[in-house]
């Protein structure tokens, strides 16, 4: 029994898939590890071989026909032949009980062969696979090879003796010497069984380090991990916004089409009812209800355009933001200058910053005047607003620009705030877009019913 573990010896073996450790196991010579290190040697130089066959093809007939646009996708074949070979080499190191390298290739985020080949083409995983692939087929696979004929073939030619002897009348040994009496065959022979076991632990060993040298080509590098991890979190923080702006569309076209209408017919029943009941109780109370009613859907109203405004929906940023500086109790003067719609996620984004930022001036600011200006310079939406109040703006301090800046900066965006004592303050927002749709006709600047009060 072990007397750690409490397993039989040969229990151990047969439990531990490493090679490593199985190599400090007393019955490693008899187990079945020794020709798990040969099959692993000899597939390497099997595959080695075709990997050089196909290499030489596809590169030769690519280079050749490329002068008639015929041998491209030859070439391009050539490069992602990477692909399989490190495929197989990780199907092989289990031959070893080698744990595999990740495989680091992404997903495309379209179907289509098209994305996949432009992705893979784009990935630095491609093309280390490429470079083990050809690395592989010129020197990697010779060397199992000549492990193999070293430390298998030596032995097992010794052990050959008798038969030649008898077949041919003499044996030469290795090329060496030469045997052609029975004794010294016997005696070889026996020498040649004996050399089986250290030339099993060698080609263990010699076949680990093999398969670590693999490990280590294919294992990406850590910063390339850590890259393609960043890379998908900010892809997921990207579609969490996406997903956000769809829900709250979805809840204001249901609060505008559904709860809306139905405080409006209510209104219009009471007002309706309110003109046909004679003076007195009913009456008085068929006011109150009215009154609030249309408190109540005013109310509502402000609430739609706080989750997301219809004008921005339908009309775009520059008449959103018109309508939003329409509403606030401080004049706004707005200089937007847009060649057309952006994505939602950024319209949303910038039209959010913006009524925040005329929030916090109607409320803290003292200002007389704000004003908000910006376009389309470089491929990026640049918008300022800015007023002549009494500076000292802190986002830190609650303002509600943190998590703006935080929404700002998913879409590759900055956000950043001038505010010194005694103003003025000077806020800009900065946002990768192109524009996707041709520019809508703006609304009236008219002041909407029910939109009293900055926006929320």
């Amino acid at each position: 029994m072990h007397p750690v573990t409490g397993t039989r010896p040969g229990e151990a073996l047969k439990s531990d898939p490493r090679l490593w450790r199985a190599l400090r196991h007393p019955r490693y010579a008899v187990s079945a590890w020794p020709w798990r290190a040969v099959l692993f040697l000899l597939s390497g130089a099997v595959a080695g071989a075709v990997t050089l066959v196909a290499l030489a093809v596809l590169s030769l007939a690519g280079g050749v026909l490329a002068l008639v646009l015929v041998g491209l996708p030859l070439l391009v074949l050539t490069a992602l032949a990477g692909i399989p070979v490190a495929a197989v080499e990780r199907r092989r190191l289990a031959l070893l009980g080698l744990p595999p390298p990740p495989r680091a290739h992404r997903t495309p985020e379209e179907p289509g062969a098209w994305h996949w080949l432009a992705l893979r083409l784009r990935e630095g995983v491609t093309w280390r696979e490429f470079g083990y692939a050809v690395l592989f087929a010129t020197v990697l696979w010779p060397l199992d090879a000549a492990l193999v004929v070293g430390g298998l073939g030596v032995p097992l030619s010794l052990a050959a003796a008798p038969a030649l002897v008898g077949r041919y009348g003499e044996a030469k040994v290795v090329k060496v010497w030469t045997v052609d009496t029975w004794p010294a065959a016997w005696t070889v022979a026996l020498l040649g069984l004996v050399l089986l076991v250290p030339a099993g632990y060698a080609l263990g060993a010699l076949a680990g380090a093999c398969g670590e040298l693999t490990r280590a080509l294919l294992t990406p590098k850590r910063h390339g991990q850590d890259s393609a991890r960043v890379t998908e979190l900010v892809r997921s923080r990207v579609r969490l916004v996406d997903a956000s702006e769809a829900e709250r569309r979805r809840i204001e076209r249901d609060l505008h089409d559904g709860a809306q209408q139905r405080l409006v017919a209510l209104t219009m029943s009471l007002g309706l009812a309110r003109l046909d009941a004679p003076p007195g109780p009913l009456a008085d109370r068929l006011a109150a209800a009215h009154e609030e009613a249309g408190r109540a859907l005013a109310e509502l109203r402000e609430l739609i355009r706080g989750i997301h405004p219809r004008v921005l929906a339908d009309y775009g940023l520059v008449a959103a933001v018109a309508d939003a500086a329409d509403r606030s109790p401080v004049p706004v003067d707005v200089a937007l200058d847009l060649p057309g719609r952006l994505s939602p996620p950024v319209e949303a984004a910038a039209y959010f910053v913006v009524c925040e930022a005329l929030a916090n001036v109607a409320r803290h600011s003292g200002a007389g005047r704000a004003r908000v200006e910006g376009g389309q310079r470089g491929g990026r939406l640049v918008l300022t607003v800015s007023d002549d109040g009494d500076g000292g703006a802190d986002p830190a301090a609650g303002s509600g620009l943190t998590g703006l800046a935080d929404r700002v900066s998913v879409l590759d965006g900055r956000l950043s705030l001038s505010s010194p004592r005694g103003g003025p303050t000077l806020l800009r927002v900065e946002i990768p877009c192109e524009p996707s749709q041709p520019p809508t006709t703006p609304l009236p600047t008219a002041r909407p019913p029910g939109g009293l009060g900055p926006c929320a």
